[in-house]
């Protein structure tokens, strides 16, 4: 497969798809943040209750991503990504008409579980379908559809629920499903997997100390950025003192921000991984530091976010990068346990700054990072001592 698409040039076009399949995912689950008071009143539910469409999914995806790619690790990949992209579609269709909030939150739940299974195989057909040094850079490009799916997808999804209604936002999501689904059945060729390992060898990557290492560094790093990020819009709020449309402007300046920092991140990473991972970290402490110094003036805040938005954007393809060095046997599962440590930093990292504005003010929560990027760099540079000692 690798070969062929290397000769013929499609392997542009199939990384292509699974950007815009990982966007069409990425939509589905982030889509509703923006249509909540929309998603209350129409299922007659509150506000928090509301929530639930959000946290339901995004419970399932840590739950379940390192064990429904390992599941699906022997599957033709094409046929896996049309089960994924179908579910969501099906599924999308049911919210889009019930009237039901229950089964709206099943319809949720459903294709929640096959999210890791189409992400991690995007990460891993990305990379095998151009040579080992290039490979961060196909890599880079699927995480556009992640920023993207953030980026376009949450004000797309608002825009149209405000406009029309939430079924019209639900149909939307299925829109954008079925446009991949049509392009991946076309366009993409069958993918059966070369050589199948056995569940009890690519679990045996758990017995590595460098997996771990990985593990406690992704979850370390995305703690600090996405505990933070969570109260972002709060912080422009509150401490820049800004009205909701500039906080919208800004945040939609952190998302394209985003998909320059992916952009650069493939070539940061292809030159050398292992000074790039370690450098974001001590970046990230320092853009936070200089916000919490000039957060109250709003240009100096917006450079700043705009800087924290391209370091997430390394930040992250680094972390995926560790994680499947470590297990390159192992990809599916390797991508698998990123999403997994990505999904748990999240909610610890969120937790955290959450503690520090209760008990002193929003203008703290940048502190919130700092121990979680102290402790993932100290992962990241064990990480690359045992690198170091493997190698030599």
């Amino acid at each position: 497969m690798t070969k062929t698409m290397k000769r013929d040039g499609s392997g542009s076009w199939l990384v292509l798809i699974l950007t815009l399949g990982v966007f069409s995912i990425i939509n589905t689950e982030m889509g509703v943040v923006g249509i909540l008071p929309q998603i209350a009143e129409a299922f007659h539910v509150s506000v928090p209750e509301a929530g639930w469409t959000v946290g339901v999914f995004a419970l399932i995806v840590a739950l379940s991503a390192p064990v429904m790619p390992l599941l699906f690790s022997g599957v033709d990949r094409k046929f896996a990504m049309l089960v994924s992209l179908g579910a969501f579609i099906a599924c999308n269709a049911v919210a889009a008409w019930t009237d039901s909030f229950t089964v709206l939150l099943v319809a949720r739940a459903i294709p929640a579980f096959l999210h890791p299974v189409y992400v991690s195989m995007a990460f891993t057909v990305a990379a095998a379908s151009v040579g080992k040094e290039e490979a961060p850079k196909a890599v880079s490009r699927v995480f556009i559809g992640v920023s993207a799916g953030m980026v376009l997808g949450v004000p797309a999804t608002g825009l149209i629920a405000g406009v029309w209604s939430v079924s019209a936002a639900m149909l939307f999501f299925v829109a954008v499903n079925a446009a991949v689904f049509a392009a991946t059945l076309l366009c993409v060729p069958r993918m059966p997997v070369p050589e199948r390992r056995s569940y009890g060898e690519q679990l045996g990557v758990l017995k590595r100390s460098l997996t771990w290492q990985a593990v406690l560094a992704v979850t370390m790093v995305n703690g600090a950025m996405f505990g933070f990020f969570s109260y972002m819009s709060d912080y422009l709020r509150q401490v820049t003192e800004v009205s909701f449309q500039l906080v919208s402007a800004v945040l939609l300046l952190y998302g394209l921000s985003n998909i320059v920092g992916n952009v650069l991140a493939g070539r940061l990473l292809a030159g050398n991984a292992a000074r790039c991972v370690a450098a974001v970290p001590l970046a990230l402490a320092a853009a936070y530091v200089f916000l919490f110094v000039l957060g109250g003036e709003l240009f100096p805040a917006a450079a700043i976010v705009a800087v924290l938005g391209v370091l997430a954007g390394i930040a992250s393809n680094g972390m995926q990068y560790i994680m499947t060095d470590a297990a390159p046997e192992a990809p599916d599962f390797a991508n698998g346990l990123f999403l997994t440590s990505a999904n748990l930093g999240t909610t610890l990292g969120t937790a955290f700054c959450g503690v520090l504005i209760s008990m002193f003010h929003t203008r703290y929560a940048v502190f919130g990072a700092l121990p979680f990027l102290a402790a993932g760099l100290a992962f990241i540079l064990l990480r690359n001592r045992s690198v170091r000692s493997f190698h030599s």
